[in-house]
């Protein structure tokens, strides 16, 4: 793999049965680079990360992708009545490298507070994690993905849940990771605008890569191959293409 990147993907097919869920699928995602992945319901997304992340078998092709991954699922999961607080949650994210019955550190619960006050939730290190917020809950897991110190870090619709306010500050928390860590960030994401908006790349997929180019070079002629099964999301994204170049 190219220093520069952490993720490396050539030829990645996966089909079931007879019907393809992703062909020929091939791209980089380099250090400092936040890219952002659209297309239609059913267009193969989260199959592409769980191909990623190691989830998925019985697909072809390569996939070279860096050891040190962050991973914030789809909905993740959560018992509002298990009584394990926010910093217990935040120290699951050091169980693959610590080991699940090793005792942490003063420096590993120290660090975890940090990535606490990092995403924001710092004063709530002592509160069930169950009771939270869905914005401050997202926090929490993010908090939980950066505990292992990613180079790459996998989103899988994360704004789900989260209110509109708390859907930019939560962007603007993505953006200050990257920067500061230099860590590569590959996001799916139904919200076309704050796609355009935040991500430095843009990768529209339906079953196959229609592009992967910077966000301000995106057609509208991309937007409509890449969405062609979904007019709703076709005529969200296109809007959002005219209203920045003053169509």
């Amino acid at each position: 793999m190219e220093e520069n990147n952490v993720l490396e993907i050539e030829d990645l097919n996966y089909r079931i049965g007879s019907s393809w869920i992703l062909k020929g699928i091939s791209f980089q995602t380099a250090r400092g680079e936040f890219a952002g992945i659209i297309g239609p319901n059913g267009a193969g997304k989260t199959t592409l990360i769980r191909a990623i992340v190691g989830e998925l078998e019985g697909y072809s092709g390569h996939i070279e992708v860096t050891d040190r991954i962050g991973y914030l699922s789809q909905n993740p999961d959560r018992n509002r009545d298990f009584p394990i607080s926010v910093l217990e949650v935040a120290s699951m994210g050091l169980y693959r490298d610590r080991g699940l019955l090793r005792r942490l550190t003063k420096e590993d619960w120290k660090r975890l507070e940090e990535l606490l006050e990092t995403v924001g939730i710092a004063d709530l290190k002592n509160r069930r994690a169950g009771g939270l917020s869905g914005g401050e809950y997202q926090r929490l897991m993010l908090a939980r993905a950066l505990a292992s110190n990613p180079e790459l870090l996998i989103l899988d619709e994360p704004e789900a849940g989260v209110d509109e306010m708390g859907k930019a500050s939560f962007y603007r928390l993505l953006e200050q990771l990257k920067n500061d860590k230099n860590m590569g960030i590959l996001m799916i994401s139904h919200d076309i605008g704050m796609v355009f908006e935040a991500c430095d790349t843009v990768m529209c997929i339906n079953k196959t890569l229609h592009c992967h180019t910077s966000a301000d070079k995106i057609s509208p002629e991309d937007l409509k191959v890449a969405f062609s099964s979904d007019l709703d999301l076709f005529i969200r994204s296109r809007d959002h293409f005219e209203r920045e170049h003053h169509i």
